[in-house]
Formats: C-alpha cells, sequence, structure tokens
C-alpha cells in the first residue's frame, strides 16, 4: 500500500484529467519514473507560466500522448523537482498533501509542504 507524506494510505489525486506517472490518477512513482512524479498540486496560471519559462509546458495540449493541457484549478501529479524550483521561485502551486507521496521527503521537508497545503474553507 503506497503512503502519503503522513504515512497514511495515498489518496487520489485526479482522475479528470488523469494524472500520474501510471495515469491511474494516483501520484506514486517507480524508479523508472525519473522525474518522481509524487507531488499532488493546484495548478495556477502564475505556476503554469513559471513551469513553461522552465521548458516543460503544461499548458498546451499533446493529443498524441493524450494529454489535455492544464489550466488553472486543475490538479496534477508534479516532479518533486520542479515543485521544489517553483517554491523557492516564490510560485508554488498549493498541495494536497493526502495525495501527495511521501518519498517526496527525500527531498523536501512537511514543514516546507505544509506551508503549502491546500486547505478547505471551514462552513
Amino acid at each position: 500500500m503506497e503512503k502519503n507524506v503522513f504515512g497514511e494510505p495515498l489518496q487520489i489525486c485526479c482522475t479528470k484529467p488523469m494524472t500520474g506517472y501510471f495515469r491511474d490518477g494516483v501520484c506514486r512513482t517507480i524508479s523508472e519514473d525519473r522525474g518522481t512524479h509524487t507531488v499532488c498540486a493546484i495548478m495556477t496560471n502564475d505556476f503554469l507560466s513559471f513551469s513553461a519559462l522552465q521548458g516543460n509546458d503544461l499548458i498546451t495540449p499533446m493529443p498524441y500522448y493524450e494529454f489535455p493541457g492544464l489550466k488553472e484549478g486543475d490538479k496534477w501529479c508534479l516532479c518533486v523537482s520542479r515543485w521544489i524550483e517553483a517554491e523557492k521561485a516564490g510560485k508554488a502551486p498549493k498541495v494536497l498533501l493526502e495525495a501527495t507521496h511521501e518519498k517526496t521527503l527525500e527531498y523536501t521537508t512537511i514543514d516546507t509542504l505544509i506551508k503549502h497545503a491546500f486547505k478547505t474553507e471551514a462552513t
């Protein structure tokens, strides 16, 4: 059973659009996943522009790869290194911690992730 950053069962990040290294909606990884797609994040226009400037255009659809292109509000399993770059640049998108794989903690701290955690409004 895959675990999240809290050591609990890893939750689904998103299925529309279908995300994850395995395109199963879950931010899990294996050694062949050179990008370590373990951070479940909610896209912002600011982050998408930042990523495109770094050479990774996540906006433009690529039908050949069944990639719809992302827009603000979409959830996506990001490469941990790209998320860390964005965090250092002040462009990090919010993170869904329950759907972020525990392997992320090999690259950044839980405190840094919590600082960027998506929080729902209390009703």
